[in-house]
């Protein structure tokens, strides 16, 4: 199309030349006093026929669908007015009294054009970057043949189960997984995530990603369709094309302002010639308003900053898959999160260490992550973390044994140690009566106990460890005026414990999976609209009842139905730029809808000859110019999104 109506442009432009050089108005504003020879009309006749075919056909062939549907737009006001300036003046050439039009027809159709052709550009410029998305897949792989060799081939050919090398800079050419070299790999065009992630052998690789420093083997998983990156463009695809509330509004916008534009017209028509001015200068007013009232700008208001939102939110791991919900998630009132997995790591952490006997907490630690640190329990692997983090350096176990339902016990540096529940102090007789231990209990937190030769010297409180970012999201959603709230499967006190850490609005607990939805409908009877934030498997009732479901953490595994919105990364600040990114694309609708509507009703009176009298009069070809800068103002202001967007 850029192609098209360039070519079209530079064409016609020479051709209007000769015919501004035969018209006797243009040579008379410039003082010229040479007099036109008589075959002057039928050569500016003949140059116009190949301006009207050639330069106007695209607006004269798209005029007809649109015909077609009963849906008159700015092809048919465009179509109309070349086709009444061209009728008109060639009824003058061949006996008709009158003044000819045919070189405001000839530069009409020539800024026509070029506004067009600077229009296509923005409108490329604006959804560029899912090109970029595609661009992002190299053409080839080095796949590894069984005797170790290498063979360079499309990636049409790889099958899963192969095996490619991907070089040091080189981006990786499908979804896979390492199996062998450790390196750094940057995903940033694909999930937002801003750092390199240092990826060996087991992990998990997105085809499009740059890889760092080192040399890395690939199996490959999935290919062409299948591809993380696949899925991504073909959702952006789908969320560009499909329509929400405000494009109908500026497309119902758009079609009112192209019969009013037929009406005005004819009315301009009829008033100038009723006030006995010549049939040439009110077909000229008729010409200028419908050109100027085109609704072209009104009908890319709203499309061209969509193009632009849903590839910016893709690169930066927001991935959109309904626009109606996204253009709710503007206006939501509340944001109510899954807990495990969303809020909290899903995984336990030691919250404290308390000290009863002569050791300090360090100690202690040390002694349970030596007997602990070759178990797989989720408790065990929380208190050798922890002690990791400390920086505590601990000794291997002598003598390592489990005590059934109850803990474990093992030599460690010469003592008997054992890591305990409370259930094991009781059978025992082994009271602890400390009102510090009570209140981690009470918080529905996990307590174990540290013996040392049967003797208690330390109590650790475990718990789902609580996301640092959480704390970050929920002050800036409140921030935002937003209402946050809390959905978990976990026992009250546990709930009571998270949403007290993190300062939360609201929290419902001990919620099965088919009573998420519920509770979901109770917080919308509040009069507040909800955005139910989960994994996106057992919150699907919930994400589907809420006004926007957003899927958190959803890694390279893109297609979740029950979700509007995906959330590549786990991390929970993401919501907060959706909501953000939401409310930043509604201004900019806004704007384009308030900028195309003031345009046309401050231009059309003005097209229609109002200020005549104080000496203020557009040709067709300055409406022309008008329509046209309003549309790339539109386009302008589209494209600046992404820079109202930058972190």
């Amino acid at each position: 199309m850029v192609r098209q109506f360039r070519q079209r442009f530079w064409v016609s432009l020479l051709l209007t030349l000769p015919i501004l050089a035969l018209s006797q108005e243009v040579l008379g504003f410039f003082g010229s006093p040479y007099r036109l020879p008589p075959w002057a009309g039928a050569a500016s006749f003949a140059l116009a026929s190949a301006i009207y075919f050639y330069g106007g056909w695209p607006f004269l062939a798209g005029a007809m669908p649109e015909l077609r549907r009963a849906r008159p737009g700015m092809m048919t006001l465009v179509a109309l007015a070349i086709s009444v300036a061209y009728l008109y003046s060639s009824a003058v050439v061949f006996g008709f009294d009158g003044h000819v039009l045919f070189w405001e027809l000839a530069t009409l159709v020539d800024v026509m054009l070029l506004g067009h052709w600077l229009e296509m550009r923005s409108v490329m410029g604006a959804s560029g970057a899912l090109e970029k998305l595609v661009g992002l897949m190299p053409a080839e792989a080095h796949r590894l043949r069984a005797d170790a060799s290498i063979e360079d081939l499309p990636l049409s050919e790889l099958v899963p189960g192969d095996r490619v090398l991907v070089r040091p800079g080189e981006k990786i050419p499908v979804d896979g997984v390492i199996r062998e070299g450790n390196s750094s790999v940057n995903e940033a065009m694909l999930t937002g995530e801003s750092q390199p992630v240092e990826k060996g052998p087991g992990a998990r690789v997105i085809g499009g990603a740059v890889n760092g420093e080192g040399s890395v083997v690939v199996e490959v998983q999935k290919t062409g369709n299948e591809t993380y990156l696949a899925q991504v463009v073909e959702m952006v695809r789908r969320a560009q094309a499909s329509r929400s509330r405000t494009q109908d509004l500026a497309n119902r916008a758009a079609l009112v302002l192209t019969l009013v534009a037929i009406g005005v017209g004819g009315i301009t028509l009829l008033v100038w010639l009723s006030l006995g001015v010549p049939f040439d200068f009110a077909v000229a007013r008729m010409v200028t308003v419908m050109v100027i009232a085109c609704p072209h700008a009104l009908g890319l208001a709203v499309p061209l900053v969509v193009a632009v939102s849903t590839t910016l939110s893709a690169k930066r791991g927001l991935l959109i898959r309904d626009r109606a919900a996204f253009e709710r998630a503007r206006a939501i009132d509340a944001v109510v999160f899954d807990k495990t997995g969303t809020l909290t790591e899903g995984r336990f952490g030691v919250s404290e260490v308390i000290a009863l006997g002569t050791m300090t907490e360090d100690e202690a630690l040390i002694l349970a992550a030596g007997l602990e640190q070759n178990s797989e329990h989720p408790l065990a692997r929380g208190i050798v973390d922890a002690a990791g983090e400390r920086g505590l350096a601990w000794v291997q176990p002598q003598d390592f044994r489990a005590i059934p339902g109850k803990g474990a016990e093992a030599r460690v540096r010469g003592r008997d140690v054992k890591v305990v529940s409370p259930g094991y102090l009781r059978e025992h007789g082994l009271a602890v009566d400390d009102r510090r231990v009570r209140r981690p209990s009470e918080e529905g937190k996990t307590v174990v106990y540290v013996l040392v030769n049967d003797e208690p010297q330390a109590a650790i409180a475990l718990a789902d460890i609580i996301r640092p970012e959480s704390r970050e999201t929920i002050a800036r959603l409140k921030a935002m005026g937003i209402q946050v709230m809390m959905l978990t499967g976990d026992s009250r006190a546990v709930a009571a414990w998270v949403a007290r850490e993190l300062a939360l609005d609201d929290y419902f607990a001990e919620v099965s999976p088919d009573q998420k939805a519920a509770r979901i409908r109770d917080v919308q009877a509040r009069g507040l609209r909800v955005a139910m934030v989960g994994d996106g498997i057992n919150d699907a009732p919930a994400l589907v009842a809420a006004d926007v479901g957003i899927a958190i953490g959803a890694g390279t595994d893109v297609a979740i139905e029950s979700a509007d919105i995906v959330l590549v990364r786990s991390d929970p600040r993401d919501v907060t730029a959706i909501v953000g990114l939401a409310r930043r694309t509604y201004r900019k609708m806004v704007q384009n809808l308030w900028w195309a509507t003031a345009y046309n009703a401050f231009t059309i009176p003005l097209a229609a000859g109002v200020l005549y009298q104080a000496g203020v009069l557009l040709s067709p070809a300055v409406g022309a110019v008008f329509m046209s800068a309003s549309t790339i103002i539109v386009a302008i202001n589209a494209q600046l999104l992404n820079r109202s967007s930058q972190p």
